[in-house]
C-alpha cells in the first residue's frame, strides 16, 4: 500500500468537484467560507474548474469534464492533496473518464471525501494501491466553532494524529439551511453502539462489559456506491483480497439512500461477488435511511450476511452521513478496539 505524504504548512490543497459542485445554497456559502478557513490555517486552497458549477446531472458537470478535472488535478505537480467539494449521486458515471493508470503511476497524494466520493476513495485503494481518507467534504470545514470530528479530519490529513475515539453524541437532524448556512453543529443524540460478537447480539452496548480488538486492512465506504461497482470493469476487489489475504480485511460500510431491503440486497451482492472472502470484521456507520420495513430493521439488514462470517460486527459507529464522522484512513492496517460502548481506532501505515 502506498501512503501519500501528509500535508505540511503552506501546502496547496486542490478542491475538485467529481460529484456535486457548490453552486447553490447553503453549499456555496459554506465552501466559500471553508476556503477562507484553509487560508487562515496557512494552506493555499485551489478550487477546481467545476467547484462552483452545477451543470451536470447528479454531478457538477458532464461525466467527461468531471473525470478530466479529477485526473488533471491529481496529476498537477503543484497540488499537494485534495478534498472533494461535495458528495452527490452519479459520480460512477465519471469513472470511464478518469485516468486511473496515469494516477497509479504518478506521485501519490491524499484525497478526502465521503458518500459519492467512495467512487474514488475506494478505487484509489483497490486499483491504484494508494491509501485515501474517508472523511468530511470541503464545506464542512467552515464550521465555527470547529467540531472535534472536523479537527480530527484535519489532524489526519496533516499526520498529526493517527488514533481516534468515538464521540459522545451525534446529530440526527442538521439545522443548516440555505437561509442559515453557518448554523453550528448540534449533537443531541447519545451514542449507542450495537455489537455482534461470538454469536451474541448486543443492541445497546452502554450497559455491556464486552471488550475486544481486531486488526486488519480497512476498506469500504458508502454501500450505495460500492454495490454499483460490483462486477464492473472497475471491480478489482478479488485481486485486492488476494494481495492482502495475510492482513485480512475490515469492511467499513455505511449507506445513504438505501432502505433496509436495499442494504440487505447490497450485502448479498457484495458477498456473492467474493468481496467478503477475507473479512476479519465489519464496522457499520449509522444508516441515513434506517426505518424498519416489514419487520426488517437496520441490524438484520446487514447481519444476515455478516453473522455468517463469524467475525465481530460493530454497528451505529461514528461513520457516514450522520455527524460526527470519524476520519478513516482507507487502505491502511487498522486496529479497532471496543470496550463497552466505547470504540477506538489506530491506523498503521504498513
Amino acid at each position: 500500500m502506498i501512503y501519500p505524504e501528509f500535508l505540511k504548512d503552506g501546502a496547496c490543497i486542490g478542491f475538485p468537484a467529481p460529484s456535486f459542485g457548490a453552486n447553490i445554497e447553503p453549499y456555496k456559502s459554506r465552501f466559500t467560507k471553508a476556503l477562507e478557513v484553509f487560508r487562515k490555517e496557512g494552506f493555499l486552497p485551489l478550487p477546481g474548474t467545476n467547484a462552483f458549477r452545477g451543470d451536470g446531472i447528479g454531478i457538477s458537470n458532464t461525466p467527461h469534464h468531471c473525470g478530466a478535472e479529477l485526473t488533471a488535478m491529481y496529476l498537477d505537480g503543484d497540488i499537494d492533496g485534495y478534498i472533494s467539494v461535495g458528495g452527490g449521486e452519479l459520480m460512477c458515471e465519471i469513472l470511464e473518464h478518469v485516468g486511473f493508470d496515469r494516477i497509479r503511476d504518478s506521485k501519490a497524494k491524499w484525497f478526502m471525501g465521503y458518500s459519492d466520493n467512495t467512487n474514488f476513495t475506494f478505487l484509489l485503494n483497490t486499483i491504484c494501491d494508494t491509501a485515501s481518507i474517508y472523511g468530511p467534504c470541503a464545506g464542512d470545514f467552515c464550521a465555527d466553532p470547529r467540531p472535534k470530528y472536523i479537527q480530527d479530519a484535519l489532524d489526519l490529513i496533516t499526520g498529526k494524529k493517527l488514533e481516534f475515539k468515538s464521540y459522545f453524541e451525534w446529530e440526527k437532524e442538521s439545522k443548516v439551511t440555505a437561509e442559515n448556512p453557518f448554523e453550528p453543529f448540534h449533537p443531541l443524540e447519545d451514542r449507542v453502539h450495537a455489537i455482534y460478537n461470538n454469536g451474541y447480539f448486543i443492541p445497546d452496548a452502554r450497559e455491556s462489559d464486552i471488550a475486544f480488538s481486531v486488526t486488519g486492512r480497512v476498506i469500504g465506504g458508502c454501500m450505495d456506491c460500492l454495490a454499483t461497482l460490483v462486477g464492473t470493469k472497475f471491480d478489482k476487489v478479488k485481486d485486492f483480497n488476494k494481495k492482502y489475504e495475510n492482513d485480512g480485511i475490515i469492511w467499513l460500510l455505511e449507506s445513504c439512500d438505501l432502505n433496509v431491503f436495499a442494504q440487505r440486497r447490497a450485502m448479498w451482492q457484495m458477498d456473492n461477488a467474493g468481496w467478503f472472502e477475507n473479512v476479519k470484521a465489519f464496522v457499520f456507520g449509522r444508516p441515513l435511511n434506517s426505518e424498519t420495513m416489514m419487520n426488517l430493521d437496520k441490524y438484520e439488514a446487514v447481519l444476515e450476511v455478516a453473522r455468517k462470517k463469524n467475525v465481530p460486527v460493530i454497528m451505529d459507529a461514528d461513520f457516514g452521513h450522520y455527524d460526527p464522522m470519524m476520519p478513516v484512513m482507507m487502505g491502511s492496517v487498522a486496529e479497532f478496539s471496543v470496550k463497552g460502548n466505547e470504540m477506538s481506532v489506530k491506523y498503521m501505515m504498513k
